[in-house]
């Protein structure tokens, strides 16, 4: 049997790959067809075939393989897409990055974070950083963390505050906090006010939840099995707790939000929460950011405030 060869080959891949590459693999996937990637790069057809054979040969991998006439790529074409896709991401956040700088500005920052962490840490770390930098640009989406991790892989976003990210060999995650989950109400619901409730009699309402797969979902599906209850039938699915919000307000619905958010919210007389604790939390939530990238400086700045480190 061979022994793998270990040695670092990325030196010489970098000396082969050309940034053509990369965008010509970029606009196959774009427009779906090599003749329609070669017009969109200003490329004859018989070119770009070229420049795509260079690229496997720079890999040492054939990344595509034969459908009638087209082309299809395989699973490792598939994950060099996926690279690219990256090295695009980093591209467009250097050009801002420089152009704010050109402009004299103090830079840019793109955040995403869950919901939790916004009244809280991030509201405390952005306060402090627009007191240090008040020029400073700053974007926030505020999603679910399967949402927000592409977009940090993309280069989208350059932090994202949300859950561990499942491949550690691309991210870097710093915890902060293990978030709870409670159940609101409309402040003139049945069951507001009473200090416990028990499961069944909360089963009997209707539920608006987090789509299907969110870790809050998880943790709410899992206290239904555990109490041997079916999910509640005609659910609302939404990932937006100002819906939920809105929701519980205008009916008898019950919904389960953030615990940080439920009590801010419920100290402003806007919802009520019920008496009842998850057997679960959700798992840890803490930054998140890309191995492969270097921060800005705002980047990095914010980093250090949101962790006190500053």
């Amino acid at each position: 049997m061979g022994s793998i060869d270990r040695r670092d080959t990325t030196p010489q891949l970098l000396n082969r790959l050309r940034m053509r590459q990369v965008a010509l693999l970029l606009a196959v996937e774009e427009c779906s067809t090599l003749r329609g990637a070669a017009s969109q790069l200003g490329l004859t057809q018989p070119a770009a075939t070229k420049m795509l054979h260079e690229l496997e040969n720079a890999l040492g991998q054939p990344l595509f393989e034969r459908v009638g006439r087209g082309l299809r790529l395989n699973p490792a074409g598939e994950r060099v897409l996926g690279y690219f896709r990256g090295i695009r991401g980093s591209m467009e956040a250097l050009n801002r990055e420089l152009a704010e700088l050109q402009l004299g500005s103090a830079g840019r920052l793109t955040i995403g974070s869950i919901m939790a962490a916004t009244p809280g840490r991030l509201t405390e770390a952005l306060v402090q950083l627009k007191a240090r930098f008040p020029l400073m640009a700053v974007e926030i989406a505020v999603d679910t963390s399967d949402r927000l991790m592409p977009q940090l892989h993309e280069g989208v976003l350059e932090v994202v505050i949300g859950r561990d990210a499942s491949e550690g060999r691309d991210y870097l995650f710093r915890s902060v906090d293990d978030e709870a989950l409670a159940i609101v109400a409309g402040c003139d619901h049945p069951l507001a006010g009473k200090r416990r409730v028990d499961f069944a009699t909360l089963a009997a309402y209707p539920w608006i939840l987090q789509p299907a797969g969110s870790p809050a979902r998880e943790v709410v599906e899992r206290e239904f099995q555990e109490h041997h209850e079916p999910l509640p039938r005609g659910l609302i699915e939404t990932g937006s707790i100002l819906t939920t919000m809105s929701l519980v307000a205008h009916s008898q619905m019950l919904g389960v939000i953030p615990a940080t958010v439920a009590q801010c919210n419920a100290e402003h007389g806007l919802v009520a929460t019920i008496g009842y604790t998850f057997s679960h939390k959700l798992p840890s939530y803490g930054s998140v950011v890309r191995r492969d990238r270097p921060l800005s400086t705002p980047a990095r700045y914010f980093l250090a405030l949101f962790h006190g480190d500053a």
